[in-house]
């Protein structure tokens, strides 16, 4: 066997390790796919009673939002029906009641008024004496 021959055995039995070498990655990578393939199924199964279920959950919320909107509304009206209320009632009631408090109001003062100066008249007759005059 001459030199060339052996290096060319030499060759093809580093190409054949070689090739042995990339098959076996190649399976290694194969069943990597494979696992990753499983997975993705297994998820995408998992993922669709989930996605089912966050429906429902977005459909119920929702009509909860809309009971909330209309008990929004409905206080809004009754705010808006109470606030007319007060207007009509302060247009109405509002100017002859503070004129009658004022009214009652300067009343008692006068009375007060009135019963105090009769004290201090008692009071300044009791000073003068019997005839009227100062002591």
């Amino acid at each position: 066997m001459s030199a060339g021959q052996i290096a060319a055995v030499i060759a093809a039995g580093a190409f054949v390790l070689l090739v042995l070498f990339l098959a076996i990655a190649l399976v290694k990578l194969g069943r990597t796919l494979d696992e990753a393939t499983i997975a993705i199924r297994k998820a995408h199964e998992n993922t669709d009673p989930l996605l089912h279920g966050a429906n429902e959950t977005i459909t119920h919320v929702n009509t909860q939002l809309e009971r909330v909107d209309g008990i929004t509304s409905n206080a809004q009206t009754v705010s808006g029906n109470v606030s007319a209320l007060s207007s009509v009632f302060t247009a109405t009631l509002g100017g002859p009641l503070v004129k009658t408090a004022a009214l009652s109001y300067g009343i008692s003062k006068a009375i007060r008024a009135r019963r105090k100066g009769k004290a201090d008249e008692g009071r300044h007759a009791r000073r003068r004496g019997k005839k009227g005059g100062r002591r």
